[in-house]
């Protein structure tokens, strides 16, 4: 970003050449997709919505995955029903430990994301690449008591609440910003309230 204010400064045709250059190789250094994880403790509600949204959201610039601390092995039919309302297919989830990404042969990651608080505050695995880390934290809606119809009401204001954020992601530079830029504004995507509206996710 500070390129751009020294363009704006900047009288001299080499230098403007020269910074010019210097935007366009740091906009190419990431020609792949990100790659995100998202984690909480059971890996079976929002740690699995956050993965799917991201993926059908993401438009190829991300690749998401997702995993628990202590994972309960399945996942929440009622974050199932808020899956397949995107369109993704929900086959492609399942509920599993953090150990798995931690291994040498496992995708390197861009992107920690606790989506809960318990998570947040475990001792995490050490990450290969040192990714960026942030905490967005969400009610857990797996602890909804009630009729179904209410569970499933939870489920989808979460749902909806998660997607307000990854939507705040997706439309940040990453490709023009340093890695502490990018942390802060990760930190600032949690940070921020999320208000729920009602409507499809």
């Amino acid at each position: 970003m500070h390129a751009f204010r020294r363009l704006r400064h900047d009288r001299s045709g080499a230098n403007l050449i020269i910074l010019s250059l210097g935007l366009i190789m740091n906009a190419s250094t990431h020609d792949k997709p990100y790659n995100v994880l998202f984690l909480c403790t059971g890996n079976s509600a929002r740690s699995i919505m956050a993965e799917a949204l991201l993926n059908t959201m993401g438009a190829g610039r991300f690749q998401a995955y997702s995993a628990g601390s202590h994972p309960g092995g399945t996942v929440n039919p009622f974050a199932i029903e808020q899956i397949k309302a995107t369109g993704y297919a929900a086959e492609r989830l399942r509920s599993k430990s953090w150990d798995e990404y931690a291994l040498p042969d496992a995708p390197q990651m861009d992107f920690i994301i606790t989506v809960c608080d318990n998570a947040a505050g475990e001792v995490c695995p050490v990450w290969p690449g040192h990714p960026v880390s942030a905490h967005w934290g969400f009610e857990d809606p797996a602890a909804a008591t009630g009729t179904d119809d209410e569970k499933r009401a939870v489920f989808a204001k979460v749902a909806r609440q998660i997607r307000t954020r990854i939507s705040l992601l997706t439309s940040l530079p990453l490709a023009m910003l340093e890695k502490t830029a990018i942390k802060r504004e990760m930190d600032a995507i949690g940070a921020q309230e999320v208000r729920d509206h009602a409507g499809s996710v």
